[in-house]
């Protein structure tokens, strides 16, 4: 059942099939066995009255987004996308420009490890991929843990006009006073914003996620409710949890939420950051350095 009055945007899940024609990357440390399609998205959207989703790229296909990029081309007014390119390669932002300016996606994922296999992220290459995102106007959302906060500060020092969005609240155990220190280090930025992201899986609790109720409070202090946007991590939340209840924690268990932080969270920050509208050309030249897939005017594979 939709809030009454309420656009419902999901700003985080992932489709992927398994076919050949979207190869899964030959490095991805493991790949489902199931298929996640747009089709099936979409039927789970209409039950749970979701106007929008973000469709994030799905690590497993690594800096290929051609399956995302179709099922953002094949249904403009319910999907925006998220790329992925490899940021470690000099030529990042030129297929940033590709992914961005002539297939439609709006957005590019990276994802830090700690310890020193996600040291690139201190690294000179960063200024030109953050200054290329500050030109396109595109966000950069950051999958990574609270230890590498502190090094986005002293990026968003250099490239202030950077809209970024934090996966997951980072993961940050806001008992711990370093955590705690590196999310509010972020506060005072404006274009700085957090996905509620898998509280489910952060939860020690069972639904509904009790102690994750005090995590939203502290970052709704820090934040306010206009730079927190709900995501679901779909499918990814079915193995935890239900669709339905990704939202009803926010719609019916985080009662201290008022009805307009609600509309933020469940919407319009979401809004503030991607657009749903009409389809987008697509093109048949992919830029140098990155493997060809053609390009077909059918839709993305259906379940």
């Amino acid at each position: 059942m939709a809030v009454p009055g309420l656009s419902i945007v999901d700003s985080h899940a992932h489709v992927w099939i398994n076919d050949p024609e979207f190869p899964w990357s030959p490095d991805a440390a493991a790949t489902p066995t199931y298929d996640a399609t747009p089709a099936s998205l979409l039927e789970d959207m209409s039950v749970e009255a979701i106007a929008a989703t973000v469709l994030v790229q799905y690590i497993g296909y690594r800096w290929h987004n051609e399956y995302v990029a179709r099922a953002v081309a094949a249904a403009p007014a319910k999907f925006a996308g998220v790329c992925r390119v490899n940021p470690e390669d000099p030529a990042a932002p030129e297929h940033l420009n590709y992914w961005t300016k002539e297939r439609g996606l709006h957005g590019v994922r990276i994802s830090p490890e700690p310890g020193p296999r996600g040291d690139w992220f201190r690294r000179p290459l960063m200024d030109p991929f953050f200054g290329r995102a500050a030109e396109l106007g595109v966000p950069v959302v950051l999958l990574a843990k609270a230890e590498r906060l502190p090094e986005l500060v002293d990026i968003l020092s250099r490239h202030p006009d950077v809209d970024v969005v934090i996966d997951h609240f980072a993961d940050c155990d806001l008992r711990n006073a370093e955590h705690r220190h590196s999310l509010a280090a972020l506060a005072d930025n404006p274009r700085v914003f957090l996905k509620t992201g898998h509280m489910w899986a952060n939860s020690t609790e069972p639904y509904p996620w009790r102690d994750q109720i005090e995590v939203l409070r502290e970052v709704l202090v820090l934040f306010g409710a206009s730079r927190i946007m709900w995501g679901s991590d779909w499918p990814l939340c079915r193995e935890h949890t239900t669709y339905g209840r990704a939202l009803a924690f926010l719609r019916h268990e985080a009662t201290q939420l008022s009805r307009d932080d609600l509309g933020w969270i469940l919407g319009g920050t979401a809004k503030r950051l991607w657009q749903f509208g009409e389809q987008s050309p697509v093109p048949t030249t992919q830029p140098s350095g990155q493997r060809d897939h053609s390009v077909s005017s059918s839709s993305p594979g259906r379940d």
